[in-house]
């Protein structure tokens, strides 16, 4: 397992008189292990847990459709395999727990993950421990990233910024949104990347429409195009969104991008440690009024292991409610996005970026390419594409 995530969540448990913590989500397991279980994401009944205990033991918990992927990524980590169509795996789970000694311990779980019925048999097993919420202490310990993933997630900055980049120097006039999601998932793999999530195509007056996939529409002449795509490697995603325009801007859509552009600059400048993510969203929130532009109820997020994460440049939610603060730190990774869907122009516009927040300030992860000028699809993308390489 990962020495340094799991020397985390050591101290972490010291802290909180754990006596032991488990991932059961995949991004909690990936974050721990650095790889994804691949069936666990889409069959919600194929446990696979990371356990670690306040002494720094480590164990692993899966099923048997993944043992070989399991125990090849893993080999030297104590694994116990429950079988998919005969065993109770929380019974196994429980055995396995009481066999680490923690029959009467305080273990850290992700209530929100594990379903109800499990818990409960789980908590029937094993009468004698308490089991108490982890999801706030792994979230928490998520938003600082180490080096490795800093490098990773720019990385995968990169790959999603050159994919859409790329893409759109390709289409053109006459072309589908499905022409542009072809050449965008193929770039993306091409790229190095080994998945990618929330691919969106939103053109013309699609793209209006926030998380909307592609579609048959063919691209006019004057049409915005809002393309966003989170490319992932081992669990960890960078999500880039780019506008472009086709031929040439309709009325208003230069304005309202230069707009954007000042407040992509505005917000950069503004994160470092210990700035307010209210105040940065005040500060949007009031950039956008001077041209009446509806925003959305924030800015940016944190991200890595989910496409949104803690904390929020926005309305935080503090206490369940929403309306409160967060500091940033250094070595948090933020997706911030100025955008309005909505423009009342009948488009809709957004410039998604990566941001590492440094020890002084902040540095702009997804650069692959000059965006500050509204990119041109077709033959004047191409040519933009070759300055810019």
């Amino acid at each position: 397992m990962r020495a340094e995530i799991v020397a985390k969540q050591v101290k972490a448990m010291a802290q909180h008189g754990l006596d032991a913590m488990i991932c059961s989500s995949p991004e909690n397991f990936a974050y721990t292990t650095g790889f994804v279980v691949p069936s666990q994401p889409l069959i919600r009944h194929r446990h696979a847990m990371t356990i670690v205990t306040a002494d720094g033991r480590e164990a692993l918990f899966g099923v048997d459709m993944e043992a070989s992927t399991i125990k090849r990524r893993q080999p030297d980590v104590p694994t116990r395999i429950w079988a998919e169509f005969s065993d109770n795996p929380m019974l196994v789970l429980a055995d396995q727990l009481e066999s680490l000694g923690l029959a009467k311990a305080r273990i850290g779980l992700e209530m929100d993950y594990l379903p109800a019925g499990d818990f409960a048999r789980l908590v029937a097993a094993m009468p004698g421990a308490r089991f108490e919420h982890a999801e706030p202490l792994l979230a928490r310990l998520r938003q600082i990233k180490t080096a490795e993933e800093v490098a990773l997630l720019r990385r995968l900055s990169r790959i999603a910024d050159q994919a859409i980049t790329d893409t759109l120097a390709v289409v053109d006039e006459g072309d589908s949104e499905m022409d542009i999601a072809g050449h965008l998932t193929r770039n993306v793999y091409s790229l190095g990347a080994d998945h990618f999530k929330l691919l969106i195509v939103a053109t013309g007056e699609r793209s209006v429409l926030p998380n909307v996939g592609p579609s048959e529409r063919v691209l006019k002449r004057g049409d915005v195009c809002r393309v966003e795509i989170f490319s992932v490697i081992n669990g960890y995603q960078a999500g880039v969104c780019r506008t472009a325009i086709v031929g040439e801007a309709p009325p208003m859509a230069e304005k309202i991008w230069a707009h954007l552009v000042e407040c992509k600059y505005e917000i950069m400048e503004k994160v470092k440690p210990g700035a307010s993510c209210r105040a940065i969203y005040d500060a949007f929130i009031a950039k956008l009024a001077k041209l009446s532009l509806p925003p959305i109820s924030f800015v940016g997020h944190g991200i890595g292991l989910h496409l949104h994460e803690d904390p929020y440049l926005g309305l935080t939610p503090v206490l369940g409610k929403p309306g409160g603060d967060a500091p940033l730190e250094e070595n948090m990774v933020l997706g911030f996005e100025p955008l309005c869907y909505d423009t009342g122009y009948g488009f809709g516009m957004q410039n998604k970026d990566m941001l590492l927040v440094t020890a002084t300030g902040s540095e702009l992860l997804s650069d692959y390419a000059d965006t500050d000028r509204l990119i041109l699809t077709g033959t004047a993308g191409k040519a933009a594409a070759r300055q810019v390489a």
